[in-house]
């Protein structure tokens, strides 16, 4: 920050935020288009205020500048995933995953399966991108095929891939955040345990509940067998061509960096419709570059497989620059930490610490549009007020990933749920109501605070 620059005052710290809520919810309420103006203008609110408070423009760009490089390795991975798309669909890779799917999985246990798959992968590759990227992609369509609604199925992806995000020690948040607190990884991780499972076995109930609506699909079953006959007809199907899922998550399990790891998975997916599909070179750069065109003549089956390419994921990338440009303006100038001193001010008992920072996290993920913004300056503020209340490190921990790292998926234009919409294909807001892990970890993480349940101290002399 400029030495010539004044400190900005609460009340005007808030206009850029509530600028943004109002046009927010015109645009995407009302008008039904994308947020990216809205991000855009409320940036050159932040921008106004800013310079009239004597912070040079230098600054000010610096800090958009800073913002969006946070994202630069997200944003690398996205566009890598969305030529991994197009490449799988047309090696046959993707129509192979939905037809075993299919044949093996019936709609009553669809969606706790859907759960469990995306958990185990997630806790072995400690990624909810490369989870949703991979098997999430496939489920989509197999969900689609049993007749179960597409929010569901989504809801449930994103519960199982964010399960391992935030409990797996291979994720980066699961290290962040204890790192930010100040405790180490595994009283981090088994602490988490005690609002984790709750919640876990919710999502287990509750899917299980849904489900039993679709048991016995009769209806769809005309649906499922026309898509796996199509697949069958215009695609060479067999197990083999589950390889390239299979290594990619091999490779992220063994601490291959993912930008790599995908990387070689889109070319196993090119290698694959040459070798498999007698697809050209030509058709595969085209697939990484524009997506999969199905072109089948069954509309069920051409909307499952059209999509992937690079192409694809262009209008999430700029979504992701302009919302991290605001957040980096907000964090920059100071804006920011003025919010989350105010919102100290009234914390008096632990209940309302816990409950504070949670929803900090939760508002960092739509002011900031980042994650990793949303556990670091959160931690960072509330730190000392754990101290002062005798509060084990871990209890903050935990805080910052119940709320942080679970509520990112479910904002339409933070970089988690502007990847998870590009790469699955429906909106957050479309799948939040059925993301139940997501919903009730902060729920139970703010029971325990104002109870005292696993709200761990520490003693005087430690």
């Amino acid at each position: 920050m400029s030495d010539k620059a004044r400190k900005i005052k609460l009340g005007l710290a808030l206009i850029p935020v509530l600028f943004l809520i109002v046009a927010l919810s015109v645009t995407i309420g009302v008008f039904k288009l994308p947020p990216h103006i809205p991000l855009i203008s409320a940036a050159a609110v932040a921008t106004v205020i800013a310079v009239i408070h004597k912070h040079p423009w230098k600054e000010v760009q610096d800090g958009m500048v800073h913002g969006i490089m946070l994202a630069m390795s997200a944003i690398l991975i996205l566009m890598v995933v969305g030529t991994m798309i197009g490449t799988w669909i047309l090696g046959g890779v993707v129509p192979s995953m939905i037809y075993y799917g299919l044949k093996i999985l019936s709609p009553g246990i669809f969606l706790v399966a859907t759960l469990i798959i995306c958990s185990i992968v997630s806790i072995g590759t400690g990624s909810s991108w490369s989870t949703a990227g991979t098997v999430g992609v496939a489920l989509i369509g197999v969900g689609q095929g049993l007749g179960i609604p597409v929010a569901m199925v989504a809801g449930a992806i994103i519960s199982g891939a964010y399960f391992g995000d935030k409990m797996s020690p291979l994720s980066d948040t699961t290290n962040l955040a204890p790192a930010v607190a100040g405790t180490d990884l595994f009283s981090h991780v088994r602490h988490m345990v005690y609002t984790t499972a709750p919640g876990y076995v919710l999502s287990l109930i509750l899917y299980g509940i849904l489900g039993a609506r679709f048991s016995g699909g009769v209806l769809e079953s005309g649906n499922v067998e026309a898509i796996v006959s199509t697949i069958k007809s215009n695609f060479f199907v067999h197990p083999i061509l589950l390889l390239p899922p299979c290594l990619v998550i091999v490779m992220v399990v063994k601490k291959v960096p993912p930008l790599p790891a995908l990387l070689g998975g889109t070319a196993l997916g090119g290698i694959f419709a040459m070798l498999a599909q007698s697809s050209s070179l030509a058709e595969v750069i085209e697939a990484a570059q524009s997506g999969f065109v199905s072109r089948t003549g069954v509309e069920m089956v051409d909307n499952l497989l059209t999509r992937g390419g690079l192409n694809s994921m262009m209008q999430t990338v700029a979504l992701i620059i302009c919302a991290l440009s605001f957040g980096g303006i907000m964090e920059t100038t100071g804006m920011l930490d003025t919010l989350a001193r105010a919102l100290l001010k009234r914390v008096r008992r632990t209940g309302s610490l816990v409950a504070t920072t949670i929803f900090s996290c939760i508002a960092m993920n739509a002011i900031a549009s980042d994650q990793y913004m949303a556990i670091v300056i959160p931690g960072r503020m509330y730190k000392n007020a754990f101290d002062a209340h005798h509060l084990h490190p871990k209890n903050l921990s935990r805080c910052l990933e119940d709320s942080g790292t679970l509520s990112s998926p479910l904002i339409p234009w933070n970089s988690c749920g502007a990847f998870m919409h590009a790469t699955l294909g429906v909106s957050p807001l479309v799948y939040l109501p059925f993301a139940f892990l997501n919903l009730s970890n902060p729920l139970v993480s703010i029971f325990y605070g104002y109870t005292g349940i696993t709200m761990e101290k520490v003693k005087e002399k430690d």
